[in-house]
């Protein structure tokens, strides 16, 4: 049987790294045996979903290289959505409903306070026609609720374990709003039987609505999928994450330089009893990944562990790799690779190159200590006319220690700090050949 899975986001928003999590999970697993991957779009919501937030989606996950095998939009399967409800309907299993959202609450609060699980009382199953219609009468619109079958609902589940969840303990779903919106428990349900979807990863809050979506898909015919639920993620102390999402978007992270295969390297790893190293290709990364290594506990993730990831990426990027990048900056050809070699080694961020360019083109702003004044003009006298050489700074600082007596790091750091205004940085001789203009201090 061929693996198919699925990514689902909502086009009501910037993806963010938990939606990331999702993805890759789905994408490995669909990758690692050669199967399908799906991107669908879960866009019912039509006042909230937007076209830029579709374009979005598929921009990160191109920028990632996590490519799919077809895309489907939910807002084009709404005859199938309404022929599958009328089959439910015929099947007694969907039911009319017209409690308000202040009537519900008041059920909810009255439950609690003796004791009992908030769950529906299915008083509307009660309903004569007359009363319904007594109830449209006011004004009144009927949503539709799915009616469970009280036994329990059991899966092994490709990362908690055995699950088993008594329905009696849960409420009816809704699956049709009053407004005619279909909601993402029944469409999504309808769309994995008919995509023939046969493993689904999603985040550990899901749960609740597999056990129901199993009864659905069972509901209409179908087989359910094998279930895998992932940890939640939280900040680097533990703390609730869900409420910086926004600000992790995969944009915001692009934006800030960090590179593709180190997010993917972590994202990979995170919450797994696998070491969190940078990987170095797709190929590695899908063959590595086992769904079996990964724990029920709260994952923590730091944006910051990015940075060494990205760091470790970029430095080890060939010349050929950036080489656009760096004729970009307007780099001279005859000198672009050996700038890469200085820069590289000295960068987080391949934007980082850009201020090691303007250094070494425009000079920097010389940091001379006052006590280093005299010290500093006299050496900057005996430096030897362009071009330089990688020799230049031996023979250069050879020079200066035998006029000045100067030594070891007395001679060498106010030299540098003249040159490139930095107290530290790539080996001068490297330096030396880059440096378009002499410092005037």
């Amino acid at each position: 049987m061929t693996v198919t899975t699925r990514f689902a986001p909502s086009p009501t928003g910037w993806i963010h790294v938990g939606n990331l999590r999702t993805a890759l999970m789905n994408w490995m697993i669909a990758r690692k045996a050669g199967g399908q991957f799906i991107l669908r779009l879960d866009d019912t919501d039509q006042e909230r979903s937007k076209q830029e937030y579709a374009d979005g989606i598929m921009e990160d996950l191109t920028w990632l290289g996590l490519h799919w095998d077809r895309v489907e939009r939910q807002s084009l399967r709404m005859e199938r959505y309404r022929a599958a409800a009328d089959d439910l309907r015929a099947k007694g299993r969907f039911y009319e409903c017209f409690e308000t959202p202040v009537e519900l609450d008041l059920k909810r609060k009255k439950q609690l306070n003796m004791g009992r699980p908030p769950v529906y009382d299915r008083a509307s199953l009660r309903l004569s026609d007359a009363e319904k219609a007594s109830a449209r009468a006011e004004g009144r619109e009927g949503y539709w609720r799915f009616m469970l079958n009280q036994t329990r609902i059991e899966w092994a589940d490709g990362i908690l374990g055995p699950i088993s969840i008594d329905a009696a303990s849960v409420s009816d779903p809704v699956l049709i709003r009053a407004d005619a919106q279909v909601l993402y428990t029944f469409a999504s349900s309808v769309d994995d039987i008919d995509m023939g979807v046969s493993f689904i990863v999603r985040g550990a809050d899901h749960v609740t609505n597999t056990a129901t979506q199993i009864q659905i898909m069972q509901a209409m015919g179908g087989t359910p999928p094998s279930f895998a639920h992932h940890s939640l993620l939280t900040g680097a102390q533990g703390e609730e994450l869900s409420k910086r999402l926004g600000t992790l978007s995969l944009r915001d992270l692009r934006a800030r330089g960090v590179e593709p295969m180190a997010l993917l390297s972590l994202m990979a790893r995170l919450g797994s009893s696998k070491p969190v190293e940078l990987i170095g290709s797709m190929e590695e990364l899908v063959d590595s990944f086992d769904i079996g290594a990964f724990g029920s506990a709260p994952t923590k993730f730091d944006a910051e562990d990015l940075m060494p990831l990205t760091r470790h990426y970029v430095q080890g990027l060939p010349f050929a790799a950036i080489a656009d990048k760096v004729a970009a900056l307007g780099v001279p050809g005859d000198i672009a690779q050996a700038f890469w070699a200085v820069a590289k080694g000295n960068i987080t961020v391949l934007a980082d190159m850009a201020q090691w360019w303007t250094l070494f083109r425009d000079g920097a702003e010389p940091l001379v200590d006052d006590a280093d004044k005299a010290f500093v003009a006299q050496a900057l006298a005996l430096l030897p006319p362009q071009p330089w050489t990688h020799a230049t700074w031996g023979e250069w600082t050879a020079s200066v220690k035998e006029a000045t007596g100067r030594k070891g790091k007395d001679l060498f750091r106010p030299l540098r700090r003249a040159l490139t205004g930095r107290d530290a940085g790539p080996e001068m001789a490297d330096v030396m050949p880059l440096l378009r203009k002499v410092p005037k201090v």
